[in-house]
C-alpha cells in the first residue's frame, strides 16, 4: 500500500513543512545521542531534550530540527522499525544500538520530513556511523535506507482484519496497549484515541490565572507576540496556542498570567468547592498546576499545602510558585506514603492526582508507551491504594477527596473509585454540575469522569469526587 495513502486514508497527519535548507551534522550527532539516552537506556524523552538545549545553544531553526526530529523518531518509533525489518537483512532488534537508532533517526526523515532530501538522510546517515566508529557497518546502513528510499511507499501494512497488529503498526503503539483499548473502548474509539496521539504540530494548553489578568488581556498579549490562540474546548479559562517559541519568552508567561496545564485536568479545580478561607492539601503536587489553579480560585487567600516527594519535584513548583506570584502555597518534600498526624481532619479539599501509568498522556509523552509495561499498571494501583489509605485521614469530615490520574486504566481509574467508596468513609459527589457540556456522561452523577484522549484533542484524564461522611453518635466516622 502507497506510504502517501495509507496517511491519508486514515486521517493521519502528513509530514511537517518546515523547510530545512543545510542542517548542521552537530544537530544530528545530538539527535543520535538523545535516541540512545532514550530507547536504548530508558531515559525520559523530555528530560534529555532539556538537557540538550541547556548544553548547546542551538540556533532556532537546528533547536527546532532537533525536537522535531527527535520526538518524531520516538513517536514513530513502532512503524519504523517494522518499515526497516523490510529491508534489512538483520531483524532491527539483533542490531547495535547505536546503528538501531541511525537507522530509525534517517528513516524517519525520509518517511515523514520530506524537505529533508532523502540523500541527504542516507548520506548524514553514513556520515553518524564513521563519526561513531561504525566505519564496518557503514555499506550496510547505506543499504538499508537506499532500499527504504526504493521501497517504502510500497510497503504492505498489516492488513485491517488483524485488528491489533494493524493498528499496531499504523499508529505505532505497542500491541498489549492496543489490546487492552479494543477490549475497552472498541475497534473505532481505540482509532480515534489512537490518532489523537499522532496528532501533528499539537501545540501546549495553557490555564489563565484570572486573578491576574483577564482572558482577553492574555489572549491580546499573545498574539502581540505573534502565538496563534485558540480558546480551549472544554473550560472557558484555557487557551490552545501554536507557533510560540520559546515558552519563557512570552509575556503572559513571565509575568505570571498563565500556567502551562492540560485542558482535560482543570477538571480538578473545576470539581474543588473552595473559598478564600479554604485549606487544601495537595499531595503530589509536582509541577504545581493544581495548586496554582486552586490559589488562583481562592484569590491568593486561604492554605494550600503543596507536596511531592524529592527536592526536585518541589522546585519545580516553587518555580512556578514565584513566577505565578502566589504567596497562600506552602510547600514540603514529603512522601505521600507517610502519615503526618498534625494534618489530620485538616483539610476542607484534598487533592490526591497519583503517582500512574500515564496511559492517557502518551500524545506529548510518546516515551511512555515503550516504557510503561502492564505489571507497572498492577503495581502503581497497589501504590495508589496505599497513599489513599494514608491522605483520606487529612480530610475534614464533611471535606472533599478528589482523586485523580492522567491515565485510562481501569484499574488505577473506575475500579479505584470503587475500592475508595467501599473502603474508606467516603460517598460520591455528583460531576454533572461542573462537567463541561462536551465531556457530559453517565458516570458524572455517580461521581467520576473518565475523560479520553481524543474528547479536545489533549489528554486522557480521570476524576473521582468524594465527600468525607460526617462523625456518626458514636464519635467515628459514619458509614
Amino acid at each position: 500500500m502507497p506510504q502517501d495513502n495509507k496517511r491519508n486514508n486514515t486521517g493521519r497527519p502528513a509530514a511537517g513543512k518546515t523547510v530545512y535548507n543545510t542542517i548542521a551534522k552537530s544537530t544530528r550527532q545530538l539527535a543520535l545521542e538523545a535516541m540512545v539516552s532514550i530507547m536504548e537506556n530508558g531515559e525520559y524523552c523530555d528530560k534529555v531534550l532539556h538537557s540538550i538545549l541547556e548544553k548547546y545553544p542551538l540556533e532556532q531553526r537546528d533547536r527546532a530540527f532537533l525536537m522535531r526530529l527527535v520526538e518524531g523518531t520516538v513517536e514513530r518509533c513502532i512503524e519504523l522499525d517494522y518499515v526497516i525489518d523490510r529491508y534489512s537483512k538483520l531483524p532491527v532488534a539483533k542490531q547495535k544500538p547505536m546503528v538501531r537508532e541511525i537507522l530509525r533517526l534517517a528513516v524517519y526523515q525520509i518517511m515523514y520530513m520530506d524537505q529533508v532530501p532523502d540523500s541527504a538522510a542516507c548520506n548524514e546517515a553514513v556520515k553518524l556511523a564513521c563519526t561513531n566508529h561504525l566505519i564496518p557497518l557503514k555499506g550496510f546502513v547505506n543499504g538499508v535506507l537506499r532500499n527504504v528510499v526504493r521501497f517504502y511507499e510500497d510497503t504492505p501494512y498489516p492488513k485491517a482484519k488483524d485488528e491489533v497488529r494493524h493498528l499496531s503498526v499504523w499508529y505505532s503503539m505497542p500491541e498489549w496497549i492496543v489490546t487492552r483499548f479494543i477490549d475497552q473502548y472498541g475497534f473505532e474509539k481505540t482509532e480515534a484515541i489512537l490518532q489523537n496521539f499522532l496528532q501533528e504540530d499539537r501545540g501546549i494548553s495553557l490555564r489563565c490565572n484570572l486573578s491576574r489578568a483577564s482572558k482577553d488581556e492574555i489572549t491580546t498579549s499573545l498574539q502581540n507576540q505573534g502565538v496563534k490562540v485558540e480558546s480551549g474546548k472544554l473550560f472557558p479559562v484555557s487557551l490552545h496556542i501554536k507557533n510560540y517559541g520559546r515558552l519563557g519568552d512570552l509575556e503572559a508567561f513571565k509575568n505570571g498570567w498563565v500556567q502551562v496545564q492540560d485542558e482535560s485536568s482543570l477538571i480538578v479545580g473545576a470539581a474543588a468547592p473552595v473559598d478564600e478561607s479554604s485549606v487544601v492539601i495537595d499531595v503530589c503536587a509536582a509541577p504545581g498546576g493544581k495548586s496554582i489553579h486552586l490559589a488562583d480560585k481562592m484569590n491568593g487567600e486561604g492554605l494550600i499545602r503543596a507536596c511531592d516527594l524529592t527536592k526536585d519535584k518541589v522546585s519545580l513548583i516553587r518555580q512556578n510558585l514565584i513566577r505565578t506570584g502566589f504567596h497562600n502555597v506552602k510547600l514540603k518534600k514529603h512522601d505521600a506514603m507517610e502519615f503526618l498526624p498534625e494534618w489530620e481532619k485538616t483539610a476542607d479539599v484534598v487533592i490526591a492526582d497519583l503517582p500512574c501509568s500515564g496511559l492517557g498522556v502518551i500524545g506529548h509523552k510518546a516515551d511512555i508507551k515503550y516504557k510503561t509495561k502492564l505489571q507497572d499498571i498492577k503495581t502503581l494501583a497497589q501504590q495508589q491504594k496505599k497513599i489513599l489509605q494514608t491522605v483520606y485521614r487529612y480530610v475534614k469530615p464533611g471535606g472533599i477527596l478528589l482523586y485523580s490520574t492522567c491515565t485510562i486504566a481501569p484499574e488505577e481509574n473506575e475500579q479505584q473509585a470503587e475500592w475508595i467508596r467501599q473502603n474508606l468513609p467516603f460517598e460520591p459527589v455528583s460531576l454533572e454540575d461542573i462537567v463541561p457540556a462536551a465531556a457530559k456522561c453517565e458516570t458524572a452523577g455517580n461521581g467520576y469522569i473518565q475523560i479520553l484522549p481524543d474528547l479536545a484533542g489533549g489528554d486522557g484524564f480521570f476524576l473521582a469526587a468524594f465527600r468525607r461522611k460526617e462523625l456518626g453518635d458514636n464519635g467515628k466516622d459514619g458509614y
